[in-house]
């Protein structure tokens, strides 16, 4: 009996874990921070592999990770947010194990549907472009969350905003933006550019 006791009074414990702020990951695809508390990455960096995107998606879907606390498939459902991959799946498309590996949750933000489908997607297309240029492009992006922070009804935080820099030593580039996650009101990048920090 004692024992049964001691089972219910430690069980909390196991089944509420504290989650982490700041979880370091790093892969063949992409370094990040990502906040298991947020349930969305802070910070993403990635070097764009592949210029065309070949490899077919059909039969992908995003995947959680066993040993991080990420958001799910109920964070994106009946609701405005988009599953935005910060490491875009088409700047890996030319492999088929770099591009299983940008669907997992931690490379996923919810992201407004307008700004992912529209200027987001035009930004990522001129990364590939200039990598057809030069094999050195590297992006970072930097995940924004401003009070009062706001979550959808699976329990992952908003961000506010979305800063991305993208950097070429052999282009002589260092161009950077910033996005608010709201529907942009064009799908011309220039228009997000903001200075460098």
């Amino acid at each position: 009996m004692k024992k049964l006791i001691l089972l219910f009074l430690f069980l909390p414990l196991f089944s509420f874990a504290q989650k982490r702020d700041s979880v370091y990951v790093e892969n063949k695809v992409f370094t990040l921070v990502y906040s298991e508390v947020l349930e969305q990455p802070k910070w993403v960096k990635y070097k764009v592999t592949c210029a065309e995107n070949n490899v077919s998606r059909k039969g992908l879907d995003f995947y959680k990770e066993k040993t991080i606390h990420t958001s799910d498939h109920k964070d994106y459902i009946a609701n405005e947010w988009d599953k935005g991959h910060m490491a875009p799946a088409a700047a890996f498309g030319c492999d088929a194990a770099l591009l299983k590996q940008t669907f997992t949750y931690l490379n996923s933000s919810l992201q407004h549907q307008s700004l992912n489908r529209g200027v987001w997607k035009e930004l990522e297309e001129y990364e590939r472009q200039l990598r057809q240029k030069a094999d050195d492009i590297e992006v970072y992006i930097r995940v924004d969350f401003n009070s009062p922070l706001k979550k959808v009804t699976g329990g992952a935080t908003i961000p506010s905003g979305f800063y991305k820099t993208i950097k070429s030593k052999k282009l002589n580039i260092n161009e950077c933006y910033y996005f608010n996650n709201t529907a942009p009101t064009t799908t011309d990048p220039k228009s997000f550019r903001v200075n460098c920090k």
